[in-house]
């Protein structure tokens, strides 16, 4: 038998248990249990100045804005900027909300999260590149839900967002005892110096119908919530496996009927997954609005509640839709 070199073994082994520990913090959004902080250093993704500058199709710019002081105290947000549009051209704007795995890392890393954790860089990309393949869902979606999109990308092109992505605060942290009005400070501060941030600093539409709003899991719910509490804000609420339950669905259907009855045009959706653990409180939202009798359109997709779904379909699906319905179209 060949003897065992210790000194090679002992480093397998810490191999592994940092490998899993990085692992485990990138999984963390459950939306209960708070991610692991300060585990891994946050580095911004270097941008090269031909990013920057490039005017070639796909080519995208990153900026930075800080905001010291907000009803939420500091604040970041990082502007996603198309470079592919003619002189002069204006794009629908988006705010991407994170989950609360990058809530509790701080600023920086949620304002950096849709793009250094989600690559939603890549699957702006993909969109101006069609067809898209089950690679570009990380395997997650059904052949006629493939089919389906790159038949309407083959008749209407991805033309592209500017997004806003901003820190989100973790509004979570009572589980017991729900509070809808919770994200009420956050959502000041998008209507007040986030959105007014992103018209001065990016070639942005400043009509409120082509300004949307969107999120996944704690960033969903609180999206709902600032959406729905600004209605004449924006033109669409989109929420991606929101941080709901059952019991609190009568209460979010009965704010959604207000908004949407002085907001008619507003068009709201919320999607799911088929291992969404929020699933059953966002079909019960559903089935109320439905009783309620308020428009609004409801998606089950495939996929977990992980952040390969955000990598995967969360980000395609996000993109598309809100491209298609800002500018007063049909999603698909």
């Amino acid at each position: 038998m060949r003897p065992v070199n210790r000194r090679a073994l002992l480093g397998c082994v810490l191999a592994a248990i940092l490998g899993c520990g990085r692992e485990t913090q990138r999984r963390a959004d459950d939306g209960r249990a708070p991610a692991a902080q300060g585990a891994v250093p946050f580095v911004p993704p270097a941008v090269s100045a031909a990013a920057s500058t490039s005017q070639e199709p796909g080519a995208i710019s990153y900026r930075e804005r800080a905001f010291e002081s907000s009803p939420v105290g500091r604040e970041k947000a990082v502007f996603v900027v198309p470079r592919w549009g003619k002189p002069g051209e204006r794009f629908p704007l988006l705010v991407a909300l994170h989950g609360r795995g990058e809530a509790v890392r701080g600023v920086d890393a949620g304002a950096w999260g849709w793009i250094r954790d989600y690559e939603l860089d890549r699957a702006m990309a993909r969109l101006r590149s069609p067809p898209l393949t089950r690679q570009d869902f990380k395997g997650f979606v059904d052949e006629e839900r493939l089919q389906r999109i790159n038949a309407s990308l083959a008749e209407r092109p991805f033309r592209g967002l500017v997004v806003v992505c901003p820190w989100v605060p973790d509004v979570l942290s009572d589980r017991d005892r729900p509070n809808f009005d919770a994200a009420a400070p956050f959502g000041d501060f998008v209507v007040q110096q986030l959105l007014p941030g992103a018209l001065s600093d990016t070639p942005a539409l400043a009509d409120p119908g082509a300004t949307g709003i969107d999120g996944v899991s704690l960033g969903g719910r609180v999206a709902l919530q600032v959406g729905l509490s600004h209605p004449e804000r924006f033109g669409a609420i989109g929420t991606l496996q929101p941080a709901i339950q059952d019991a609190e669905a009568a209460e979010l259907a009965r704010r959604a009927g207000r908004a949407l009855a002085g907001a008619q045009s507003l068009r709201l959706r919320l999607l799911t997954s088929d291992r969404d653990y929020f699933r059953p409180g966002i079909g019960s939202l559903h089935a109320a609005l439905l009783a309620a009798r308020v428009p609004h359109e409801h998606l089950v997709v495939v996929g977990p509640h992980d952040y390969v779904f955000n990598r995967g379909p969360g980000g395609i699906e996000m993109l598309l839709w809100h491209d298609r319905v800002l500018r007063g179209e049909e999603a698909l």
